[in-house]
C-alpha cells in the first residue's frame, strides 16, 4: 500500500485562538517584543487586508492602520493549543506529530475509506475546524515534504505518482531551505521546483549545498522522511456518570474514593505521585463546584488523598444533585514504588512516621497555604540568628545539622532580651544575680565565654556593637539560659558594653 500523508496548517493559530477569548470587530494583531522593538507576531485577515503582515513593526503597522488592535503574544498558550490539535488530530491517523510551531502532520495510510475518501476526510476536517473559529489549510500526498509543500500553497490532493507533477510549479520556497538559498536559486532562474528537478544532484549539492538535495529528494518521495511522532505525556484523569444525581456528602465520598482507585492505579503504573488533585462536580443545572487538594509530597494513596478531601466536599453546595464527577492530578512528580506502611496492625498498616507528618502539613496548608507551613533548615554560620533557614515544608526536605565544633548550642533560640540588675559581674565572669522576664536569677554554674565575631561581608545593626562572648548559665531556679555581652576590645565600637542579654534556653 502507498503510503499517504496530511499535512494541515494553521496560519493564523495565535490570533484565532486568541480571538476565540476575547474577539475584536476590526483589524487585530498580537505583538512580540523582539530587540527593543515590537514586532508582528500574528494578524487576522482584516489586519491582512490592509497589508499588514508578520514580521512588520509595530510602529509600521500603525502608521497603515491606525485603528489596529493588539495583544501581547503568548507563546505558551500558542504550544498548549497545537498540542491539544494534535491529541484531537488523532481521529483521523493513529500517528500525527508537530510540523513545526504551525503544524501537523499525519500519517493517514490506509484510513481515507473509513471517512469516504480522501476528499471526504478533508471535508470533514475543515468542517470541525470551522466550527471552532480555526482557520487551516491540508493538503495529501504521498511524501511528507510533498505535502506540506501544498499545504502552504494552496492545498488539495496529490494522486499517487503525480509528486513531480503537482509540486513542479511550486517555488523553491515550498522545499523548507531556507531564506538565502531560495533567493540564490531564484537570481540564477531556478525559482520553481521544476527547474530543479531534471538537474544532477552533485552539482547542486556542491553549488548550493547538501540540504537543498536532501528536501528536494524528501519532497519527491525518493528519500523517506518517517512522521517521527514524541509519546505524549500521560494524562491523568478520570471521570464518572452516575445514574441518578446524589447530594449526600457521604454519596460524594463513596464515587470519589473510585475515583481515587482508578487514578491510583494510573499513577503507579507510570511511577508518578500527584502533588496537586482537582475534584469537578457537575451539577444538574450545569453549573460546576470545584475541590482543589494540595499535597505536602507525592503521592498515590487512595486512603490518605481521601481524607483530605473530605472538609472541602462538605462545603460544595449540591444545588439540585450531582450527575458527573472528574478527578484529575494538575501536579505530579515521579515517585518510585515504594512500601506504604511500615508493619501490619489489626487495623491495617500502621502509618510511617513520615508519611504522617506529610499528612499533617497537607492538611495545615490546604487551610492556610503552603507558604505559610515552614521548618527550619541549618545553615553554614556562626551567628546565632543566620544559623538556620525557613523554608517551606511542603517544598524542602527535613535535614539535619551539621557536626558542629564548640560549646553546644541551645534549641530554642529568640532575639536577643536584655537583663537587669545585673550584679557581681567581673571581667571575663558572667553575673551572679541578675533579673530577666520579671524573675530573679541566681547564677549557679557558668561555662564560657564563646566568643562570636561579625561576619564583615553582612552589614547587620544587631552586630555593629562587635564581637559577643556567648555563656552557658545554669541557674538555682533551673532555667539554663544563654547569654552574652559585648566585652570592650581594642578596634570595635564597645557601646553597650555593660549590657547583657540572654537569646536562648537549654532544655
Amino acid at each position: 500500500m502507498a503510503k499517504r500523508l496530511l499535512s494541515i496548517w494553521f496560519p493564523r493559530l495565535a490570533s484565532d485562538i486568541s480571538l476565540r477569548r476575547r474577539p475584536v470587530e476590526g483589524p487585530f494583531a498580537l505583538t512580540l517584543r523582539s530587540g527593543n522593538a515590537d514586532h508582528l507576531h500574528c494578524v487576522s485577515p482584516r489586519a491582512q487586508a490592509q497589508g499588514l503582515a508578520r514580521g512588520m513593526a509595530l510602529a509600521d503597522a500603525r502608521a497603515l492602520c491606525p485603528d489596529l488592535a493588539t495583544r501581547p503574544a503568548d507563546l505558551g498558550r500558542e504550544a498548549a493549543a497545537l498540542s491539544g490539535l494534535l491529541r484531537w488530530a488523532g481521529r483521523y491517523a493513529p500517528l500525527v506529530a508537530r510540523d513545526g510551531s504551525d503544524g501537523l502532520i499525519a500519517d493517514v495510510t490506509g484510513v481515507p475509506h473509513l471517512f469516504g475518501g480522501e476528499a471526504a476526510l478533508r471535508a470533514d476536517l475543515h468542517g470541525r475546524l470551522a466550527r471552532i473559529g480555526l482557520a487551516a489549510q491540508s493538503a495529501i500526498a504521498g511524501s511528507r515534504g510533498g505535502a506540506f509543500a501544498l499545504a502552504r500553497h494552496g492545498g488539495g490532493i496529490l494522486p499517487e505518482g503525480a509528486l513531480a507533477e503537482g509540486l513542479g510549479k511550486l517555488p523553491v520556497s515550498a522545499l523548507r531551505i531556507d531564506h538565502d538559498t531560495a533567493e540564490t536559486l531564484s537570481r540564477v532562474g531556478l525559482g520553481r521546483i521544476a527547474d530543479l528537478i531534471p538537474l544532477p544532484r552533485a552539482p547542486l549539492a556542491k553549488r548550493f549545498g547538501p540540504a537543498l538535495v536532501m528536501r528536494l529528494d524528501q519532497a519527491l518521495g525518493t528519500r523517506s522522511e518517517p512522521v517521527d511522532a514524541a509519546p505524549e505525556p500521560p494524562h491523568f484523569g478520570v471521570r464518572m456518570t452516575l445514574p441518578d444525581p446524589i447530594g449526600l456528602q457521604e454519596d460524594v465520598m463513596a464515587g470519589l474514593t473510585r475515583l481515587l482507585e482508578r487514578l491510583c492505579d494510573k499513577l503507579g503504573t507510570h511511577q508518578h505521585g500527584a502533588r496537586r488533585l482537582l475534584l469537578e462536580l457537575h451539577r444538574v443545572d450545569r453549573e460546576t463546584a470545584q475541590v482543589r487538594v494540595g499535597l505536602a509530597r507525592p503521592m498515590r494513596d487512595p486512603a490518605r488523598i481521601a481524607a483530605l478531601f473530605e472538609r472541602g466536599v462538605g462545603e460544595v453546595e449540591a444545588g439540585f444533585g450531582i450527575d458527573a464527577m472528574r478527578l484529575c492530578a494538575e501536579v505530579t512528580e515521579r515517585l518510585p514504588p515504594e512500601q506504604l506502611g511500615s508493619g501490619k496492625t489489626l487495623g491495617g498498616p500502621k502509618p510511617r512516621s513520615e508519611d504522617a507528618l506529610a499528612d499533617l502539613i497537607s492538611r495545615l496548608g490546604n487551610r492556610l497555604g503552603f507558604e505559610q507551613v515552614q521548618r527550619l533548615l541549618p545553615a553554614q554560620s556562626d551567628i546565632p540568628e543566620r544559623s538556620f533557614l525557613l523554608a517551606p515544608a511542603a517544598y524542602s526536605e527535613a535535614e539535619a545539622p551539621p557536626p558542629r565544633r564548640g560549646p553546644p548550642r541551645p534549641l530554642l533560640l529568640f532575639p536577643p532580651e536584655m537583663v537587669t540588675g545585673a550584679r557581681g559581674a567581673q571581667p571575663g565572669h558572667p553575673p551572679a544575680q541578675f533579673r530577666w522576664r520579671n524573675m530573679r536569677f541566681s547564677t549557679l554554674r557558668a561555662t564560657g565565654p564563646e566568643r562570636i565575631a561579625p561576619e564583615w561581608w553582612f552589614d547587620d545593626p544587631a552586630w555593629r556593637s562587635g564581637i559577643r562572648d556567648y555563656w552557658r548559665i545554669e541557674t538555682r531556679e533551673g532555667p539554663r539560659l544563654w547569654l552574652f555581652h559585648t566585652p570592650q576590645v581594642a578596634g570595635w565600637d564597645a557601646g553597650g558594653a555593660q549590657d547583657w542579654f540572654v537569646q536562648g534556653e537549654f532544655p
